[in-house]
């Protein structure tokens, strides 16, 4: 019988499970609308019996848990005041699941998941200096450095998405102005556009859609057939991806970023003028010490194997 770990990305609208052998397959998966359970403990119970029916449907032996959700705390096993979800509070989520199923618990925000999982199962595995940035709706980082994955005193080191890249800039979700994810993140780059839109008379085919409707990759499939105000939408997303990448280099030096998410899906047309930026903006004596790639995790099954990676790294050990 194959020993395997369920991964479990939480999702404020889904929530996402899978069974991972230890080589990074994925046997099976399944999901629920996190929405549909507003009381913690039903989601719970709910959880744990879809993972007992995959476990049953496989013929396996579920040996952890690995969970990566919002404010999801390494060191208490809780997630604690995530806005996107319906649980308020701290939520001791690991407890929860370990009173039923008595296996190892794990729980990590959604970035450092996605960290632990490189890591393990992608780009990283012959790395111990690296930083992934999930380039989703918002900005997400997890970094590892001299090979550990960097939680800090509070078990929420790490959020490159909140360091201040503009002052008094735009209004960020957290609630503070000029935060990094406003600029760099799927979100960002249509504000970038807009901002460019208004500000001039140019034609572009960006104009033919209102804000709620316009995406990055709308904006990129334009950028594609050479429409200017969206290729100068990704130059200035660039720009801003670089000096958080540099403002990254000079505090862990890492040997190489990964790149993830939705607009990471660009690729050269981001990952080159950023690289770019981020040399020109970093110390002399650090330009050529990093390294800009994507992330080498299949993107279809990315959150249930960094999920998953929580436990299998604790094995490897």
């Amino acid at each position: 019988m194959t020993d395997v770990v369920a991964g479990i990305d939480i999702g404020g609208t889904n929530a996402v499970f899978g069974l991972t052998d230890k080589n990074g397959k994925v046997l099976c998966e399944s999901s629920l609308k996190t929405s549909d359970y507003p009381e913690f403990q039903d989601f719970v119970n709910a959880a744990i019996s879809e993972i007992s029916d995959l476990e049953e449907k496989t013929d396996t032996n579920l040996i952890g848990i690995g969970i990566g959700a919002p404010n999801g705390n390494y060191a208490r096993g809780t997630i604690e005041h995530a806005v996107n979800l319906a649980w308020k509070g701290i939520v001791p989520i690991a407890e929860k699941f370990k009173e039923i199923l008595a296996v190892e618990v794990k729980i990590t925000n959604d970035a450092n998941a996605a960290a632990v999982g490189e890591k393990v199962f992608g780009g990283a595995k012959n790395c111990d200096d690296f930083v992934v940035l999930t380039l989703g709706t918002g900005l997400g980082s997890g970094f590892y450095i001299n090979g550990r994955l960097l939680y800090g005193h509070s078990g929420f080191a790490g959020e490159a998405g909140h360091i201040l890249l503009v002052p008094n800039g735009r209004d960020c979700g957290c609630g503070q102005k000029g935060c990094a994810e406003s600029y760099v993140s799927a979100t960002g780059i249509c504000r970038t556009a807009f901002e460019l839109l208004t500000n001039s008379r140019e034609y572009s085919i960006l104009r033919n859609y209102s804000y709620n409707d316009l995406t990055s990759k709308i904006i990129y499939e334009a950028a594609i057939i050479g429409d200017e105000i969206a290729i100068l939408a990704f130059e200035k997303t660039a720009e801003y991806l670089g000096r958080v990448i540099a403002d990254i280099v000079m505090f862990s030096s890492p040997e190489k970023i990964f790149l993830f998410g939705g607009l990471a899906n660009a690729g050269d047309m981001l990952i080159n003028p950023a690289r770019e930026y981020a040399k020109g903006f970093a110390l002399e004596n650090m330009k050529d010490t990093f390294e800009i790639e994507l992330s080498q995790i299949p993107a279809a099954n990315a959150a249930v194997l960094g999920a998953a990676a929580l436990i299998w790294e604790e094995k490897a050990k």
